[in-house]
């Protein structure tokens, strides 16, 4: 059981993340958190996050930029004023005065959802560097961080960033550990690869050889690759599956890292319609994209319509595999 009162750093115990002296020729690695969409009853798992990892962070100027944090202003007014419960509303107000503004700059956005956060947070990091090749560091909120696998995560993390900064590459995946039967490997199973395989059948099987987790939130990511994103298409959704394409249509570097066990199901278990959402999402994101690469070509709509067609049966057949599984 959580408790709803956010505890003061005083009353927080950790486990000290290792943090680096520095990084060479004045490159920094700007970390980005994405404070939760959707704002949990209590807040142990957020408490662990700022005290062990953002705090630290904040404290190394040498190597880390001040840290963003991206929150939504719908989850601002929805805690802080709109709901007729004052005592929430306190904790809430209290826990970003006394954590999120005290070790991070607020990036206030409006947001459709937390891929449109991520635009926010990484535009703004990008604009403020001024050395250069940067890393910036995509740090989720909405995970349980004060589990005990979370302990051990929070003191992995920073390994994302460093294999790009320090080990030349261009993109790095965190791939979180989830059990063969959960929601979110029988998402990426029956679907994101499933339609991935339909839309970019190559770029599919490359991607399959980097992760299997192709829409993982934990992420760092080059500063000249960020570049060449930004300056295409973004995706309100499935934005991690876009950027891989990207990737390995670039011949980019891309790495993983495994950082153990975590979830940010309050639940434990996905419910049925938000792994159908998924799916849709990701199918539409698929469906853009394709659109954009092949407009160009005289004879697209044709083979659109055969695509989709296909689409259309893995779609279904994995939304039937999700409710047998799920419901």
């Amino acid at each position: 059981m959580h408790s709803d009162e956010p505890k003061t750093p005083s009353q927080t115990l950790q486990k000290p993340m290792p943090l680096k002296e520095g990084v060479s020729q004045g490159q920094l690695i700007h970390p980005i958190v994405m404070y939760p969409y959707t704002q949990r009853d209590g807040y142990d798992h957020l408490t662990a996050l700022y005290e062990q990892l953002v705090r630290p962070l904040s404290e190394n100027p040498q190597a880390y930029s001040r840290p963003l944090t991206v929150m939504n202003r719908q989850t601002f007014y929805t805690n802080a004023m709109w709901r007729f419960d004052k005592d929430r509303n306190a904790r809430f107000v209290k826990f970003r005065q006394e954590y999120v503004e005290k070790y991070s700059e607020i990036v206030d956005a409006w947001s459709v959802d937390s891929c449109q956060m991520w635009l926010a947070g990484l535009g703004v990091a990008f604009d403020k560097n001024t050395s250069g090749e940067d890393v910036y560091w995509l740090i989720p909120g909405d995970f349980d961080y004060a589990s005990p696998s979370g302990q051990d995560v929070l003191n992995l993390l920073s390994q994302i960033p460093d294999a790009v900064l320090n080990h030349e590459q261009d993109l790095c995946l965190g791939e979180i550990e989830v059990d063969i039967n959960s929601s979110k490997q029988l998402i990426d199973t029956y679907g994101t690869y499933g339609l991935l395989y339909n839309w970019f059948p190559f770029e599919a099987q490359r991607i399959r050889k980097i992760t299997d987790k192709p829409r993982t939130e934990f992420f760092a990511i080059r500063h000249s690759f960020l570049r060449e994103v930004l300056r295409q298409r973004w995706y309100a959704y499935e934005q991690t599956i876009v950027i891989l394409l990207y990737g390995v249509l670039g011949n980019k570097r891309i790495h993983t890292i495994r950082i153990g066990s975590i979830t940010d199901l309050p639940q434990g278990r996905e419910t049925l319609a938000a792994a159908m959402q998924q799916v849709e999402r990701t199918e539409r994101v698929l469906k853009l994209f394709w659109r954009e690469m092949h407009e160009k070509s005289a004879n697209w709509p044709d083979t659109f319509r055969k695509l989709d067609t296909q689409s259309e049966h893995i779609r279904g057949a994995a939304l039937v595999i999700l409710e047998n599984l799920l419901r």
